[in-house]
């Protein structure tokens, strides 16, 4: 991790505080930050664990929620323009339990970013589906989870 994500997990910290406090309770940090693509960790602690052990399907959520949006805000920002973005909805699917710290993957930047263009030129909103990979990598290389949150931008007038 370098200075530019710790920088990022600093804003995004300080903006879930302020905005989403359950974000900020899991404690995301990222690992890695890009106009291409994001990967952020929640740390495997007691807080974030079910009955089971094993990570909390809410957490889970949480994480494929902060990479899509991180990655969403931080192409808006660049953008210039003031656009809003919220998701629409969402599908998970569950494969192996979560036994360690959770890496959580998006890989859309291209596709958020000709959204934006999209959102500009036509003036309406715009949706997207984004798909997230969670990863548990100090205990396998395959997924645990995959999610498709739908993204939906407009313009702010």
């Amino acid at each position: 991790m370098g200075l530019k994500e710790i920088m990022a997990t600093k804003m995004m910290r300080h903006f879930a505080k302020k905005n989403i406090p359950l974000l900020h309770f899991v404690e995301p940090s990222i690992v890695k930050l890009t106009d291409d693509e994001i990967e952020i960790k929640i740390p495997f602690k007691k807080k974030n664990k079910n009955h089971l052990g094993s990570m909390y399907f809410g957490v889970l959520t949480v994480g494929a929620d902060a990479s899509g949006g991180v990655l969403a805000m931080k192409l808006i920002k660049d953008s210039g323009r003031k656009i809003s973005l919220i998701f629409k909805d969402l599908k998970a699917e569950f494969y192996k339990r979560a036994e360690g710290d959770t890496h959580f993957v998006c890989k859309d930047g291209k596709g958020i970013k000709d959204l934006i263009q999209k959102v500009i030129e036509t003036k309406e909103r715009q949706n997207m589906p984004l798909h997230i990979d969670a990863y548990v990598p100090s205990k396998q290389r395959e997924p645990v989870a995959h999610f498709v949150l739908t993204l939906s931008l407009k313009l702010k007038e």
